[in-house]
């Protein structure tokens, strides 16, 4: 291994057009922050007023097809081969594959989401009553359960089956390759690796910023210290040291225990509310919300809010879609790597049918309880809301059950390690197609490069937060919404192409 290490370089045309561009956009805020405040703001209007449609079709388009994947003889193709062993035994795969897309999503969004829908639903919608409970309950579900892990998971079998069955190159222009049939697709590879490691950059800061502020309010709720920007900019500082720390170990050490410790936290995290909180109402609602989901899924998942000229589709579900679009390139890059072994089929059910399963249960859980402190007049969640920010809520909460200090040490445990391991795994795969010389699932890009892009992701997350605020999780994430819808759109195409002949394009039957 320690050979093969020392062969790794940076591939220039890759690593430096994307690094050189966010340094720009860190310095433009603060060489004229009217200007930055300008541009990300027009990126913004552009993504959710003009074409925040075609994210919606995305959306829509990815959840059909990774269905019907699953039921083709595509899904019995085995990554690597009939003999490939996996790398990586189910339990940890699922640990890993968890607490490495959407958790520190559902941490932050789980208590604090569903309240605003209630307090500030669209146009049709009386806020604080039945439907806007219902329709808060089902909001959930929209935007954290299957759709997201759809976006996620088309261009990673794409990828897996390029890269592990087409002998194809350690690039997201693989997640094309089926389309691009036997064409020398090296110079496309590196214009597209080039973009994406920029637009991912982005998202991932949207990511990492939620995570700060989430932990921000929890040190708060622990501590009494301001939750404000200083507060921000140390545990940036340290998140970033820990996550890099834990990047070193390698994919198959530091990630692997870290995903195995976070998903019992999660555990008892559930089993608390379930025990300690409204157990009755939770379910009950989560059941009613998850049917109302399932049956009007296509109305709310192309919802826009044109005919009434409502804004709260492009600030929740467009934001939601470009956030999901951004990340999905290289995370997928991520999730085929870990899945070498292991049949397309499982591969789905991993990616999409369990992780969404899991989503819809703490949704249930964790979203049904804040709803009900709400409606219950046990908690004004929509003040504390209004006064502390989002990341207030979930402590709100914490507090109001029993053992709450406990809970609190224990649900920031959890928002810190989730972030570190995303962070962690998304950084691996961003270094990694920054790297030469990346050959099997074993290899590892240098600790320099996976530092460079830690520290870069870390000052764009510091600097949203101080400019925008909440608002700045949501203008990051619009920033790399074009070239991934892109290559998403692209990596449908080729997953359809698959579909269609496998056996074409299996190399290692």
């Amino acid at each position: 291994m320690s050979e093969k290490y020392t062969k790794k370089k940076i591939r220039p045309l890759v690593f430096y057009p994307a690094f050189i561009l966010l340094v720009l956009t860190i310095i433009l805020n603060f060489v004229d922050q009217e200007a930055f405040i300008r541009v990300t703001s027009q990126a913004r209007d552009f993504m959710t007023q003009d074409i925040g449609w075609l994210f919606s079709l995305m959306g829509v388009a990815c959840l059909i097809i990774v269905i019907i994947a699953f039921f083709t003889p595509l899904g019995d193709i085995r990554l690597g081969g009939e003999q490939a062993a996996p790398i990586l035994k189910k339990n940890t795969w699922f640990a890993v594959t968890l607490t490495t897309t959407i958790a520190s999503g559902i941490m932050f969004w789980g208590t604090a989401e569903p309240i605003s829908h209630l307090a500030y639903p669209p146009e049709g919608v009386e806020p604080m009553s039945a439907d806007a409970v219902k329709f808060a309950m089902e909001a959930l579900f929209l935007h954290w359960t299957f759709l997201p892990y759809a976006f996620y998971t088309v261009p990673a079998l794409v990828f897996g089956f390029a890269y592990y069955n087409m002998n194809r190159p350690f690039s997201v222009g693989s997640e094309v390759s089926p389309i691009m049939g036997n064409r020398d697709q090296r110079k496309f590879d590196v214009a597209v690796d080039a973009v994406i490691l920029f637009t991912l950059a982005t998202g991932i800061a949207s990511s990492f910023a939620t995570a700060v502020m989430n932990m921000g309010s929890g040190m708060n709720a622990l501590t009494g210290l301001p939750d404000n920007v200083t507060m921000y900019i140390v545990i940036a500082v340290l998140a970033t040291i820990i996550f890099t720390a834990a990047s070193g170990t390698g994919l198959f050490r530091g990630i692997k225990y870290l995903a195995h410790f976070n998903v019992y936290l999660y555990y008892v995290i559930i089993a608390a509310f379930v025990v300690l909180g409204p157990t009755v109402y939770m379910f009950s609602l989560g059941t009613e919300g998850f049917g109302g989901f399932l049956s009007g899924i296509f109305d709310r998942a192309l919802f826009t809010g044109t005919a009434a000229g409502d804004d709260w589709a492009s600030d929740w579900t467009t934001f939601y879609w470009t956030n999901w679009m951004a990340w999905a390139p290289v995370t997928a890059v991520f999730l085929a790597r870990i899945a070498y072994g292991y049949k397309i089929k499982e591969m789905i059910t991993m990616n999409f049918f369990i992780p969404a399963g899991f989503s819809t249960v703490w949704m249930t859980i964790v979203g049904g309880t804040s709803i009900n402190f709400q409606m219950s007049g046990r908690l004004d969640l929509v003040s504390i809301m209004d006064e502390a920010g989002e990341g207030a809520v979930a402590y709100a909460i914490l507090n109001e059950l029993p053992f709450g200090f406990l809970l609190i040490a224990i649900y920031l445990i959890a928002v810190f390690i989730t972030f570190a391991t995303a962070t962690d795994s998304t950084t691996n795969a961003m270094s990694g197609i920054s790297t030469t010389g990346i050959e099997s699932a074993e290899d590892e890009a240098p600790l320099s490069i996976k530092t460079l892009w830690g520290v870069i992701i870390g000052c764009l997350a510091v600097i949203s937060l101080s400019v925008f605020g909440t608002d700045g999780i949501r203008i990051l994430s619009y920033l790399g919404g074009i070239p991934a819808l892109i290559i998403g759109f692209l990596s449908f195409l080729s997953l359809i192409f698959l579909i269609k002949n496998p056996e074409k394009f299996n190399k290692r039957s």
